[in-house]
């Protein structure tokens, strides 16, 4: 069974819609996609029609989950980034549904800065096109600036227009406010849900956690870590399986597929059944849909 635990639509930064993500799933060979937006579960509606109209009862699965921004600390007396894929909680539950109403518009607001003060510098874009242009539920984000910076030809990627403009040393940037990771684990927990941590040790975007500090967050109720991702290397992976056995957590493999904002296939990375089955096993608030 082929099965990918980590893709993204249009609801936040990929380029497949919903029922596109699924088709394009299908098409690869999957057996099981799992849609994770990032703080949002706007898409998941899309996604399970598209399912059903299948038309082939059981022979493909979609597992709806989330992609969450998280702040943890580092292991070495700072604070990163880190981001969570949350499988099949409770969508309607009151305190995630606040937090990630309280995340999109931090993030819809930040976008829209950022255009403006890129068009104020006399970049060619639209910043109240570029905010007109999102799903009514997406958070927003740099990747919807990118994509107009490209079709401006300003650049000739989003790759290019992170690396000028975007990355977080550069001068368009503007810093956001993500949920602290303990308080996500415990919201998805109380939704009925189950968290792995997103590419943990995938340096090359940054600064990262240590092996320490996902000792705690697995002590706290973490399920599992994403070592099959392509942003990290086979020492690395290696290292993230060894510790992943130590700490009994459930290790998946994903793309992180983002439709033509990346040129990672989907099913590039994939998790092995069993591990897919130790999160449902977990879960309560919401089923996988067939």
């Amino acid at each position: 069974m082929l099965i990918d635990l980590h893709a993204h639509s249009t609801e936040s930064d990929g380029t497949d819609t919903p029922s596109e993500l699924v088709a394009t799933a299908v098409a690869a060979g999957l057996d099981a996609i799992a849609i994770t937006d990032h703080d949002t579960t706007a898409g998941w509606a899309e996604a399970e029609r598209a399912v059903r109209e299948l038309g082939r009862p059981g022979t493909f699965r979609l597992v709806p989950g989330a992609e969450l921004s998280c702040s943890s600390p580092d292991g070495n007396g700072g604070r990163v980034t880190v981001h969570l894929l949350a499988y099949l909680f409770n969508p309607a539950s009151p305190a995630l549904v606040r937090e990630q109403s309280r995340l999109r518009a931090e993030r819809r607001e930040r976008l829209h800065q950022m255009a403006r003060r890129m068009a104020d510098d006399g970049f060619p874009i639209d910043p109240d096109a570029i905010m007109a242009g999102l799903p009514p539920d997406s958070p927003g984000g740099r990747p919807h600036l990118a994509r107009a910076l490209v079709a401006a030809g300003t650049v000739a990627s989003v790759d290019e227009a992170f690396a000028k403009y975007l990355s977080s040393g550069g001068s368009y940037y503007l810093p956001r406010t993500d949920t602290p990771v303990h308080r996500a684990i415990t919201m998805i927990a109380e939704a009925g849900g189950a968290t792995v941590l997103a590419h943990p040790f995938a340096y090359k975007r940054g600064p990262v956690v240590n092996a320490e500090v996902i000792a705690e967050l697995a002590d706290h109720g973490l399920a599992g870590v994403e070592i099959d991702h392509p942003d990290h290397d086979e020492p690395t992976r290696a290292k993230l399986r060894e510790l992943a056995a130590e700490l009994d957590l459930i290790p998946t493999g994903s793309s992180d597929y983002h439709g033509t904002n990346k040129t990672i296939r989907i099913g590039q990375e994939t998790t092995d059944p069993d591990s897919l089955e130790r999160i449902i096993a977990r879960c309560t608030g919401s089923k996988v849909i067939s």
